[in-house]
Formats: C-alpha cells, structure tokens, sequence
C-alpha cells in the first residue's frame, strides 16, 4: 500500500503538530511532490550526507529527519553547498525531506519524553508548558529511588548509543540525586528555570562553559543542580524507534526503516 506523500505528511503532520513547534523553528515539508506516492519512509536525527545516501540506496520514498535542514535562512541551494547538494540528491531520488523538530520534542512519547521514561522517571511533567495540556519542552521527575550522580551518569552511558564525547558530568560522583530534569538536544537556555533549579541533576546535551560554570556556582550560594551533558544526537536517537512504531500503526503497509548510523559530529576523542 501506498499514499501520497500529502497524505502521509498529513499523517505525521496529526502525530507530531506543527501547533507545538517553538515560533522559530523550520519543522514540516522541506521537499518533495505532494502528489508522489510514499511506500518507504527512512528515519534519521540529521539529513547528512550519510544518511541521505542511506534512504536513496534503501529506496525510500521520504526521508523524515528530527533537525531541519533549512533551520536557518539560506540564499542559496547551489550544489557546491553542501545543502543544496544534499537537496539535488533527495529530488533527482524522488526521495521527499520533512522534518519533525521542536512538534516532536514536546508531545508524549516525544524527544524528551521517551529520555524520562527510558529512565524510569515517575510523576514527569514537562519543564516548560506547550499548547496541549502535558506537553512541553524537557521533562521533570523522580526516579524510583535515590543513586548516587556516579550511578546516574553510568546508566545514561550505557543507555544511549556510544559517542566520542561519551557522558560528562559537573557534580560529585557520590552525590545522592532524585528529582531529575531532562531536555533531549540543547538545553542550556532552561538553566535558570525553577523546575531546572530545584531538581537535584540536570541531563541535556550541548553546554557550553560560561552557562555550566555559572550554573554550578551560583549552585554553590543558592542550590542548584548538577549537571550531566550527553550527546546531542544520541538523546535524541532514542525517539526514533517510537516515533517507527507510531509511523507503522498510523500507516499500515508502509515501510519504516530507522538509521543506525551515528551522525554525532564527533570522531574520537584524546585524553591526557
């Protein structure tokens, strides 16, 4: 069976709403005939050259990403630029682009959502309110029962898919941790948030020094939590298999196949 690719991006269109996507995001159609029928949609956290290569030699039909490639305004797709080329590459395939970014970071079962409940957190809420009741960005919540910030990082590490960056922390490693806030992706912009503040760790990806530093010191005068930063790609990763299964029920005899392969930017790592 297959639809057309207006209907199968109506489709997740219903899934993931574009209502829940953050007003300066780029998330839906990127490219592709409306009118072309989809009976393969490839998923993937970035449209790479990795992975678009992938999708055209699997067949698809789509290619449904989490980062959009157009997030920022470009002047030009000319094929000496790697977003131009990677666009040629898609539409000579017959291969469409959409991107599912923010409107999938905040619904249930969403980004973060599945990060607290591969975690086993209860009582989650999100950090911050979306338009439907229960969804937001990040999650807050408690785990079963108190481990120590050691512990914690070691059951992310081994949770998530292996990167050069591994799992870094900023806390004592026998400190006790219970309440956990989480944002799948970026998230040092929720810092300061009082859910981020009272929890005892906060796990998202991408801090950068100044924000990590002055988090922990202002810890160190008012309270604050420790901080666990993990790969921005492989927090994000783990929806994918959910978001598979969502795609498989909503669209019965359509193929869904989901990337293995690791487009975090980081090759290796040196250590002294």
């Amino acid at each position: 069976m297959s639809l057309s690719l207006a209907e199968v991006t109506s489709v997740i269109h219903e899934l993931w709403p574009l209502s829940g996507a953050e007003s300066w995001d780029s998330s839906g159609l990127v490219s592709g005939d409306p009118a072309r029928q989809v009976s393969s949609i490839h998923l993937a956290v970035d449209a790479v050259s990795d992975t678009v290569d992938e999708a055209i030699e699997a067949g698809a039909d789509l290619l449904l990403v989490h980062h959009p490639l157009l997030l920022r305004g470009v002047t030009t797709v000319s094929e000496d630029r790697y977003k131009g080329a990677l666009l040629a590459r898609l539409i000579r395939a017959n291969c469409g682009l959409l991107a599912a970014h923010t409107n999938a970071d905040v619904v249930t079962d969403g980004v973060s959502d599945i990060l607290a409940q591969r975690l086993e957190l209860q009582d989650t809420q999100p950090i911050t309110s979306s338009v439907e009741p229960g969804t937001g960005i990040g999650r807050v919540g408690r785990l079963a029962r108190p481990v120590t910030l050691g512990h914690l990082a070691r059951v992310l590490a081994d949770l998530l898919p292996a990167t050069a960056s591994g799992v870094r922390v900023s806390g004592d490693y026998q400190q006790l941790v219970e309440v956990v806030s989480l944002c799948g992706g970026a998230g040092d912009s929720l810092l300061a948030h009082p859910l981020v503040l009272a929890s005892d760790v906060y796990v998202t990806s991408d801090l950068r020094h100044h924000p990590a530093s002055e988090s922990r010191e202002q810890a160190k005068i008012s309270g604050g939590p420790a901080l666990i930063d993990v790969s921005h790609w492989a927090s994000e990763w783990l929806w994918l298999d959910t978001a598979a299964a969502q795609l498989r029920a909503a669209l019965p005899g359509v193929t869904v196949n989901v990337s293995d392969l690791r487009t975090d930017p980081w090759d290796f790592v040196v250590m002294h």
